[in-house]
Parts: structure tokens; C-alpha cells; sequence
């Protein structure tokens, strides 16, 4: 795709939002089934069945998928779209991107074994290794205008507000 088949892809949604704001409001929405006989989460994705349970550091065997490796390979894959469609968008070439995203956890935070030792993923970084003829000032607009526009980059720099809550319900 080239900047043009991209702006006349994307011409008429931007000018619907523009002039009906309310039509570009989404909800997105994931569900999983917990499974009684083992620990695992049952997601049903509309490109597959994704089982998730432990990571191996927190007693899992690794046959399953870990939930804070989807959240990394969430941000890759968002990033990745979206350095795509922005390099496409600027006329900006590349050979080859790839995109790593590491983080850094502690299991002792989710084991609990310590309490000085927070939950969950506590660094992330994202870097992208590319072969391109563009100036450095141009991938670094790249760069930028990725890190702006990435969903998932932006939503966990600025976390949404949270809440859970459990119902009861009668099977």
C-alpha cells in the first residue's frame, strides 16, 4: 500500500468521525471461561482459541499462553501497525522493521513472597530495528508520530481508569 491507497482507505472514516463524532466511539470488548480443572483462562478470539495460564516462573509448564507476554505482544503488534501505516502515510522507506518489547516483572510481587516487590510489569521498553534509506530526522518523526498515535502504547503510558467487579450469577 502506498500513501495514497492509504489516504483514500482512510478519506471517507476520517470525515464520517469529523462530522459525527459519536460514530468513531468503540468499545472494545475480550471475554474468557476459567476452566475448574486447571488454572487457565479460555479466550475466544475471532482468530482463535487462545488458552492462558501461569508462566513458568509462577509454576506453569509454558504449553499455555502468559497473560503478560499477550500484553507485550499486544504493544508489538499495535506499534508495528502503526509505524506501518505512518512510514506508509510520510512516503518514508524501509527495507526491513522489526519491532522488540521487553519488560521487566518480578514474580516474587505476584507469587507474594514479598511485599515491597510490586505486580505485574514495572518497565517496558519498545524499540524498533530498521533498515531504511531515510534520514535520522525522518525516522525520528517516525518514531514519534509511532509513540503519539500507538493505541496500546499510549494507553499504558496514560493507564485508563479501572474498576472490577464480580456478579453472581445462576447456571
Amino acid at each position: 500500500m502506498n500513501a495514497d491507497e492509504l489516504k483514500a482507505l482512510q478519506a471517507p472514516i476520517k470525515a464520517l468521525y469529523k462530522e459525527n463524532p459519536e460514530a468513531a466511539k468503540r468499545i472494545f470488548r475480550a471475554e474468557g471461561t476459567l476452566l475448574p480443572d486447571r488454572p487457565v483462562c479460555r479466550i475466544e478470539t475471532r482468530f482463535g482459541i487462545i488458552d492462558a495460564g501461569l508462566h513458568p516462573a509462577a509454576g506453569g509448564d509454558g504449553s499455555e499462553a502468559c497473560s503478560g507476554d499477550m500484553l507485550l505482544e499486544a504493544l508489538v503488534a499495535c506499534a508495528g501497525v502503526t509505524f506501518n501505516v505512518v512510514a506508509t502515510a510520510m512516503a518514508i522507506p524501509f527495507r526491513s522493521a522489526k519491532v522488540i518489547v521487553e519488560g521487566d516483572g518480578d514474580f516474587r510481587g505476584t507469587l507474594g513472597t514479598s511485599k515491597e516487590v510490586p505486580v505485574g510489569v514495572t518497565d517496558i521498553r519498545l524499540r524498533f530495528e530498521v533498515d531504511s534509506t531515510a534520514s535520522d530526522e525522518q525516522l525520528a518523526t517516525l518514531m514519534r508520530q509511532t509513540e503519539r498515535y500507538c493505541v496500546i502504547f499510549q494507553t499504558l503510558r496514560t493507564p485508563p481508569r479501572m474498576a472490577a467487579t464480580l456478579e453472581r450469577v445462576s447456571t
